[in-house]
């Protein structure tokens, strides 16, 4: 597959994700100064730090290309995180669509409202440290792992033309419902059904020991995701240019592939079963992150589930790694001087209802109805 970005559709797309990266960070460390216009101080970060990284930037890198996808297909689609308390990476590109702020309008789109954001993340009465049911566009609650695959074909059940992209922990995977739902492809008639793009992101670690999913061959991983009746297809690797432009080509040929599918299923009104495509997106756990700390390595392993290094108030040598983290996604060449995403970068994100932050789907009665039957049917 022949990468479809343009040197300047990488450049930016590369772009939004580093402000993803960046919010996730704040959001886990910072109660002021978020756009570290002084050095950082110790009273600038939160004294009790809780949240996941590890999760965080593939969810982000996942929707960022989704959102490539919408805009350029007219897509109707809905995004699940399986690894749900990966939150930061699905907030941020919610704040950055402007879906957060109009929801909630003192989370602005400014300092001022990015420092509300950044402080009531993980914050008694505010927001959750997993995808909760306030967060814009969610119909998934995170943290209780093994049920995203449900809820997403029960909500691509009965809408023909939405695509729900779901994103499976590998951890998560290991779960018993998790491992069942695999077989709810079964259940998809291309006649009159949406369809379920399933991503595994294979990131190698739970919160302190490997995946089994990780640790087995990639012939062996591939024949089982056959043997589930789907076409997988592999993005793999840790370089950020080259897996914008592995997973942008990829992406296209998935979702090509599941128009194509349908448009003959409903032309000649036959709901047979093709074998549906799904992602196996191998990348570093805490991606982007510090790559170890005190000799210890991080990303790219289980250090960096939650937060990968505490301390911070009281340690200056912590301090300053978190400062430099923050500063290596370039934030002043993301936001103006007022703390809002540049034009240039606003634009890469679709408009009104298409925002997967802002899809009424999962508000849609039909919604909790049909993860429920499809849950039921799997039962029996």
């Amino acid at each position: 597959m022949e990468n479809p970005l343009t040197n300047k559709e990488l450049e930016l797309m590369d772009a939004y994700w580093r402000a993803c990266n960046y919010l996730s960070v704040g959001m886990i460390y910072l109660k002021d100064n978020p756009l570290l216009r002084e050095p950082l101080r110790p009273d600038h970060v939160k004294y009790r730090l809780l949240g996941h990284w590890g999760a965080s930037p593939a969810l982000s890198f996942v929707w960022v290309h989704m959102n490539r996808m919408i805009v350029k297909h007219d897509l109707n689609a809905i995004f699940v995180a399986g690894p749900g308390h990966g939150a930061p990476g699905v907030l941020g590109p919610a704040y950055l669509e402007s879906t957060y702020s109009e929801i909630y309008p003192d989370k602005s789109e400014d300092a001022e409202g990015m420092q509300k954001f950044f402080k009531q993340f993980s914050f008694p009465g505010h927001i959750g440290s997993h995808v909760t049911p306030e967060t814009p566009g969610s119909i998934h609650e995170g943290g209780e792992l093994g049920y995203s695959l449900s809820h997403a074909y029960g909500m691509a059940l009965d809408n023909p033309d939405l695509i729900v992209a779901c994103v499976v922990g590998d951890g998560e995977a290991e779960t018993g419902p998790l491992a069942t739902a695999w077989h709810s492809n079964k259940f998809i008639n291309p006649v009159r059904d949406g369809m379920v793009l399933p991503i595994l992101n294979l990131n190698g670690y739970k919160i302190a020991n490997p995946t089994i999913l990780a640790r087995i061959s990639h012939q062996e991983l591939e024949a089982l995701f056959v043997g589930y009746g789907y076409k997988p297809y592999f993005v793999e690797g840790s370089d950020p240019v080259e897996m914008h432009k592995k997973m942008a080509a990829t992406l296209e040929e998935a979702i090509g592939e599941i128009r194509a599918q349908q448009k003959k299923a409903r032309e000649s009104n036959n709901p047979f079963r093709p074998r549906w495509p799904m992602i196996v997106l191998r990348s570093p756990k805490g991606w982007t992150g510090p790559k170890e700390i005190k000799g210890h390595k991080v990303e790219g392993f289980w250090r960096s589930h939650q937060v990968p290094f505490a301390d911070v108030r009281n340690n200056p040598v912590n301090l300053k790694l978190l400062e430099d983290w923050m500063r290596s996604y370039r934030h002043e060449e993301l936001f103006d001087a007022n703390g809002r995403l540049i034009p240039e970068l606003k634009a890469l994100a679709p408009r009104g209802n298409r925002r997967m932050s802002a899809n009424r789907m999962p508000t849609a009665g039909s919604c909790a109805r049909n993860s429920s039957c499809l849950i039921f049917a799997t039962m029996r």
